[in-house]
C-alpha cells in the first residue's frame, strides 16, 4: 500500500516498470515502428499488470498509490517506448471522470474490471470540427424513454482501437450553460464502430483514431454525472490528469533522449578524442541535462501537490507546458549533436524528436497553457479551481455529483474569478 512520501514503495515501482520495459518492450519497438500499426497486445499486458489501475482506490481493487505513482509508471514506458507511454496515460483520463463523477454503483461496476486490466477506457471528446474548443462539438445525444441514443463522430481518440469502454462527451442542449454531457458506452453497442488507423509519423503503435457513434442506444445508468455535467466532466480530467500524464510522457521520451546522447557523445571519436569534449557538444549537453532536470522536478512537484490535495491547477499547467517545451528543446539539440548520424533510423534520436513534438496538441497546446496561466495571474480565470474542489485526500466533490458541482461552480460549471495577483 502507498502512502504519502512513500519513496521506498515508489522506487520498487519505478523498478518494476523500468525492467518490464527494457525485457518485454525494448526488443520490440523497431517491429513496431515498422509495422506502423496498433500495438495491442502491449497495451493490454500494461492494463494487466494493474498500472492503468494505480490510481484507483484500494476499495475498488486498485492500486491506490497516487499520481506520483503514476508519473513513474508513464514516465519509465515511455522512456524506452513513447506509444507505451502514451497508451498508458490516455486510460487514466477516464478513470479520473469516473472517480470524480461517476455514482457509487457506477463506481463499483466499472473501476474493478478496469484495475483488474479487464477493461480498458478512454476518452471521446475531440471532434474535427471544433478542436480543443469542447463548446463547439456537434455530436449529439438525444433521450428516449429510458435512456439516450448518440450520434458523434470523434477524432484524436487516444486508445481509440484498443479501448472497450468509451467516456463520450456530447451536446444534449442545442446551447448555452450546462448544454454537453457525459457517457459510459461499452464498444460492443450496435453503432459504435473505429476507422481504420492512419499511420502517423511519430508514436507509433499508439491509436489515436476516429471512433464513430451512430444511433447508438445507451441506457440512463450510463450517464456520467448529471445531464450537463460534460464540459466539467472533460476539463477536470485534462487539468487534473491529461497535463501531468501527457508531461509524463514528455519526461520519459526527454529522458532517453538525453541519455542517448551523453552516450553517443562520450563513444564518438572526433579529432584524436571524444566528441563529449568538444567545447560546442559540451554546451549542449549541459543544457540537455539542465533542461531534463527543470522539466523533472516541475512534473513531480505538480504530482505530489495533487497528491497532498493542495490547490494546484497551475502548477499542473505548467508542468505539461515545461515539459513539452524543453522537451522538444532537448530533442532539438540531441539531434545536433548527433548530426548526421541522427538522421538514419538504426539510431533513436529521430524517434525520440518526433515523439516529443507529438504532445504538443493533446491537453490544450503550450499557447493554451500560457493563456490559462496568465489568466490565473491576472485574477480573469473563469474556469474552477478543480484540484480544489477534488483535493486528494478528502474530496470535497465526490460521488453522485448530480447537481452539487453545478451549485458549487455555478451553472455550466464556470467557477468565479480567481483573485488578482495570485502566481499559480
Amino acid at each position: 500500500m502507498f502512502g504519502q512520501g512513500n519513496t521506498e514503495r515508489h522506487d520498487e515501482l519505478k523498478a518494476e516498470v523500468r525492467a518490464f520495459a527494457e525485457r518485454e518492450v525494448a526488443p520490440r519497438v523497431a517491429r513496431i515502428e515498422a509495422a506502423g500499426g496498433v500495438e495491442r497486445g502491449l497495451a493490454w499486458e500494461i492494463a494487466r499488470r494493474g498500472w492503468i489501475g494505480v490510481t484507483i482506490d484500494s476499495a475498488y481493487g486498485g492500486m491506490g498509490a497516487g499520481h506520483v505513482a503514476k508519473v513513474l509508471v508513464i514516465e519509465e514506458l515511455a522512456r524506452v517506448c513513447g506509444a507505451l507511454g502514451a497508451a498508458a496515460q490516455a486510460s487514466q483520463l477516464p478513470v479520473a471522470m469516473i472517480d470524480n463523477f461517476g455514482s457509487e454503483e457506477q463506481k463499483r461496476r466499472w473501476l474493478p474490471p478496469i484495475a483488474a486490466g479487464e477493461i480498458m477506457p478512454t476518452i471521446d471528446v475531440t471532434e474535427e470540427v471544433s478542436g480543443s474548443q469542447i463548446g463547439g462539438m456537434q455530436g449529439r445525444a438525444r433521450r428516449r424513454p429510458g435512456g439516450w441514443v448518440l450520434n458523434a463522430v470523434k477524432t484524436h481518440v487516444g486508445n481509440s482501437h484498443v479501448a472497450n469502454l468509451h467516456c463520450v462527451v456530447v451536446r444534449t442542449a442545442d446551447s448555452g450553460p450546462g448544454s454537453l454531457s457525459a457517457f459510459l458506452v461499452e464498444s460492443e453497442r450496435g453503432g459504435v464502430s473505429v476507422r481504420p488507423q492512419v499511420p502517423a509519423v511519430a508514436l507509433a503503435g499508439f491509436s489515436f483514431g476516429t471512433v464513430v457513434f451512430e444511433d447508438v442506444w445507451v441506457p440512463e445508468e450510463n450517464l456520467l454525472g448529471a445531464v450537463g455535467d460534460g464540459r466539467d466532466v472533460a476539463d477536470s480530467a485534462s487539468v487534473l490528469n491529461g497535463r501531468v500524464n501527457l508531461g509524463a510522457v514528455s519526461l520519459g521520451v526527454h529522458r532517453a533522449t538525453v541519455e542517448t546522447t551523453l552516450a553517443f557523445a562520450a563513444e564518438r571519436q572526433r579529432y584524436g578524442k571524444s566528441l563529449s569534449e568538444l567545447g560546442s557538444v559540451e554546451q549542449r549537453l549541459g543544457q540537455m541535462v539542465s533542461n531534463l532536470m527543470t522539466a523533472q522536478t516541475v512534473l513531480y512537484a505538480a504530482a505530489d501537490m495533487l497528491d497532498r490535495g493542495t490547490q494546484c491547477d497551475g502548477q499542473l499547467m505548467n508542468a505539461k507546458l515545461v515539459n513539452y517545451e524543453l522537451g522538444t528543446g532537448s530533442a532539438k539539440l540531441g539531434l545536433e549533436v548527433h548530426a548526421a548520424s541522427g538522421l538514419f533510423t538504426d539510431r533513436p534520436i529521430e524517434r525520440y524528436f518526433r515523439d516529443a513534438h507529438a504532445i504538443f496538441a493533446p491537453a490544450g497546446t503550450s499557447d493554451v497553457q500560457r493563456l490559462r496561466l496568465a489568466r490565473f495571474a491576472l485574477g480573469t480565470a473563469q474556469q474552477p479551481e478543480w484540484s480544489q474542489l477534488f483535493a486528494a485526500p478528502t474530496k470535497m466533490v465526490g460521488a453522485a455529483t448530480a447537481g452539487r458541482v453545478t451549485a458549487t461552480l455555478g451553472p455550466g460549471g464556470r467557477g468565479g474569478t480567481a483573485p488578482a495577483g495570485r502566481v499559480p
